[in-house]
């Protein structure tokens, strides 16, 4: 699609309203005085999406290859502005070929402006990026200044330096600038589209499910499911071994209305998943630990979980979150990378939290990973857990055997010793009922019934207001 037809494509039928349809450069450095430039490579302008709101910038690659130059910048720059004051998001449709070298430090400017409307912009009113082309060098800051980033299968690519100018000369743009490379690796994509109309539909339904701004509340819609359906199936997930884990996308599948999950950067850092759903109408953010390959809390799924909450925060959007986790992957590449650095803004992130927020214990919750998963201990306002939950520093087997190691290094205690004193520890210091018993969970809950509880914990806390500490902002 031509730019222009992107967003014709992306907005309601004939709402567009275009700003700044006649600026053009006004560099006359190495000819370019004489090179036409139709909206300096930019359209920008608003419209609206379901009848709301939105402003929206896409790049022409074919003025100057898509090329930011001052004016284009400016441009940019304008609509942000606008977007700012009306409390509108800002939907950026990126396809560029680069800096335009011809204006070099007056480029650099626009850049420096534009990542400057974006910081200011950022928690104030959402920020959509699409990939349609190739983003590159400086320009690769702006989807990771923007909220969510979408990018198409084919034909995109996403990179700092091009593969020609890395140490390594085996590299292509498949391999380090691709969608899929940035889905998996990077995180900076959240969806991968299959061709340039499915994403722009895509955009829409997630601009949809976000407020326009940061006064707004989330999003409330009209809904045909059953507020208090129940759901069988999840009796049936939780009758198994709960140390076997959970498909955890089909366990929020069973609690979302219509069984509808948007997921976030479905393909990073999979042990943790993110993203929304309607209950009762409203939006809420979901955060859950994929546990069904018995996977553990790993710093991508820290890091992505944070970033996500912060979001829903920034937004007043209600988060939503099933904990089941056995710990903190143990591995020599974790400790590296730092993973309690990223374990401590997964923990920040739940705490600094001041929306409504709701912790469902389906599974086991073991050691410090549990809670950081948005637990009591955190600031959770609600925490409900299934009957066969297990909530301890660790599985009761292991807790056992580290209890009695003298005797077992002596023989002193018989499997059966173990078994019973397995039993007993279940009993009295892993059981939700345990938990319950000291006030870290509110109430036991049938499975069947957490869509409904969940709802009902919503409504009462729709009004919910807490006051923190006067501060500048965090250090995390």
């Amino acid at each position: 699609m031509t730019a222009r037809e992107r967003i014709e494509e992306l907005l309601d039928t004939n709402s567009f309203v275009e700003v700044g349809a006649f600026v053009k450069h006004r560099s006359t450095d190495f000819n370019l005085s004489v090179k036409d430039t139709p909206a300096d490579g930019v359209i920008t302008g608003y419209g609206t999406i379901e009848g709301r709101l939105i402003y929206v910038f896409s790049q022409d690659v074919t003025v100057l290859g898509g090329a930011l130059g001052e004016m284009h910048a400016k441009k940019i720059c304008t609509v942000y502005d606008m977007a700012m004051k009306m409390g509108a998001p800002i939907i950026a449709l990126l396809d560029s070929k680069g800096l335009r070298l011809q204006e070099s430090t007056d480029a650099l400017h626009g850049f420096g402006e534009i990542f400057l409307k974006q910081t200011l912009a950022s928690g104030v009113i959402p920020q959509i990026t699409a990939i349609l082309g190739t983003c590159g060098g400086g320009a690769t800051i702006m989807p990771s200044l923007s909220d969510f980033t979408f990018m198409t299968k084919e034909a995109t690519s996403l990179f700092v330096n091009s593969p020609n100018a890395l140490d390594s000369k085996t590299e292509t743009l498949e391999s380090i600038a691709s969608a899929k490379f940035h889905a998996e690796e990077t995180g900076i994509v959240d969806f991968i589209c299959e061709d340039e109309k499915s994403l722009l539909e895509s955009v829409r339904d997630l601009t949809n499910m976000l407020p326009s701004n940061n006064f707004d509340e989330a999003p409330i819609f009209d809904t045909n499911d059953d507020l208090n359906r129940v759901s069988n199936d999840l009796n049936e997930m939780a009758s198994a071994d709960v140390t076997a884990g959970y498909d955890m996308k089909a366990v929020i599948g069973h609690v979302a209305d219509n069984h509808v999950f948007v997921e976030t950067k479905a393909d990073f850092a999979p042990s943790m998943v993110t993203g929304f759903v309607n209950l009762n109408g409203q939006s809420v953010g979901v955060v859950a630990n994929q546990s069904v390959e018995n996977e553990k809390l790993t710093s991508s799924a820290c890091e992505k979980a944070a970033k996500f909450i912060r979001f829903c925060d920034a937004f007043n959007i209600p988060i939503v979150s099933f904990t089941d986790i056995d710990g903190f992957n143990a591995s020599v590449s974790e400790e590296k990378v730092g993973l309690s650095k990223m374990a401590a803004k997964l923990v920040s992130a739940f705490a600094d939290a001041t929306v409504p927020k709701i912790n469902v214990v389906v599974g086991r919750g073991f050691g410090t990973a549990y809670v950081a998963m948005n637990s009591k201990h955190i600031g959770a306002d609600i925490v409900y857990a299934w009957p066969n939950s297990q909530i301890s520093m660790m599985n009761a087997d292991s807790a056992v055997r580290i209890m009695y190691a003298d005797e077992v290094k002596d023989e002193k205690v018989t499997a059966e010793d173990i078994a019973s004193k397995t039993v007993e520890y279940t009993d009295m210091q892993a059981s939700p009922y345990a938990a319950a018993s000291r006030g870290y969970v509110d109430d036991i809950i049938e499975p069947a019934a957490t869509r409904k509880r969940v709802i009902a914990a919503l409504e009462m806390l729709y009004s919910k207001r807490e006051t923190r500490p006067d501060k500048k902002h965090g250090t995390l």
